[in-house]
């Protein structure tokens, strides 16, 4: 038999998506099984402290058939006034670009939403019964509720820890105890592989390319990393800026490209292994008497990498106790999420409305009210 036909032509989903998670996931299909098209509305406030565009770019790599806009709606959170529901109402209808015939939602105050829209309200998912999960949850416990999240949100909330430092310092030894210890999984460092695979092998010079491709295929494998791990922490033996200081090393100049790439994908925390454990030759090693000069290049740039970093020394377990106490601290820092607009004193509320009135309009997110998925 042929499918059924879409009950309705025009479906609306709204939400902070702070963050996106499998209920919004569910309530987003649901919309799309039911509807010819779909607009999902991510609206939130510049007190939340996840950035707007990015719970944007969350749902269009999820849903990429869906109609997704994101702006700021800073109008108080208060169902009880007339005021307040006609600002709200006016922005999501402004956003939706055309009538809308079905409003989706799980809470109850979908049915007045809808009735202001002049839509039908579809309510998925009533009392969250299949899914019972809520953003405030999940900003309250992030770990303990990240099996709740999708892909690109893991990808965006993980806080990536890079462990690097010169030869035989022990990077590859304190990435993976670092990783186990967090219940979560690592990056080797693929610089390593393409030494022994490139033409030449260890011998021959090094192009200044090569390490274009070291940098690409190292992202790479931490992009997929993201979406994988089973922790909100991924660890990385090695990155794009120490790949940087080993172009110095083999090719003999800086590579300000590379620099660059490693500003634009910054880390939360830099781990660097001390020097102060006996040189090991596996054969792939420059040598000792190069060791220490190097570190001293890591510890000079790391210095000026606007990251966070310590240098760990001493035995193994010195080590990672050390790494694991400054990875907790960073953690609870980052994962500190900001409280959301309604959760907020109705004082307070207002007070930012009438701040944002009375200041220079600032221009909507980039993206907003654009269709059709992140390019």
């Amino acid at each position: 038999m042929p499918e059924a036909a879409p009950r309705y032509a025009h479906g609306l989903v709204i939400g902070k998506f702070y963050p996106f998670h499998v209920g919004h996931a569910n309530l987003i299909r649901s919309a799309i099984r039911a509807c010819e098209r779909v607009t999902v509305e991510v609206l939130g406030s510049r007190v939340e402290s996840i950035p707007l565009q990015a719970r944007a770019d969350w749902v269009r790599e999820e849903h990429p058939g869906a109609r997704v806009v994101a702006a700021y709606d800073e109008s108080p959170v208060d169902f009880g006034s007339e005021a307040a529901w006609r600002a709200h109402t006016a922005l999501i209808a402004r956003l939706a670009d055309g009538p809308v015939d079905a409003v989706f939602t799980s809470d109850e105050y979908g049915a007045e939403l809808a009735r202001r829209l002049g839509a039908d309200w579809v309510q998925v998912d009533p009392g969250r019964a299949a899914n019972p999960v809520s953003g405030s949850a999940i900003r309250a416990d992030l770990a303990g509720h990240w099996h709740e999240l999708g892909a690109a949100a893991r990808a965006g909330l993980a806080a990536r820890v890079v462990v690097l430092g010169a030869e035989s310092t022990g990077t590859t030894t304190l990435a993976g105890d670092l990783a186990a210890a967090l219940g979560t999984g690592w990056v080797p460092e693929y610089g390593r592989e393409h030494s022994v695979a490139r033409e030449g092998g260890l011998d021959a010079p090094w192009r200044s390319d090569e390490f274009d491709l070291i940098v690409d295929r190292q992202i790479a494998l931490e992009d997929a990393a993201l979406r994988r791990i089973p922790a909100p922490v991924l660890v990385c033996d090695t990155d794009v800026l120490a790949t940087a200081i080993w172009h110095e090393r083999y090719v003999g100049a800086p590579a300000p490209r590379l620099l660059a790439r490693a500003a634009a994908h910054r880390p939360a925390l830099y781990v660097l292994t001390g020097d102060d454990i006996p040189f090991v030759q596996d054969g792939t090693r420059d040598g000792e008497h190069l060791r220490h000069g190097m570190q001293e290049r890591f510890r000079a740039v790391l210095a000026y990498a606007g990251v966070p970093w310590l240098e760990v020394r001493g035995a193994r377990d010195a080590r990672l106790a050390a790494a694991l106490s400054a990875v907790r601290r960073m953690l609870a820092e980052r994962h500190a999420f900001a409280t959301p607009l309604e959760g907020r004193p109705m004082v307070e509320q207002v007070a930012l409305e009438l701040g944002r009135a009375s200041a220079v309009p600032e221009p909507e997110p980039l993206g907003a009210g654009r269709p059709g998925p992140r390019t």
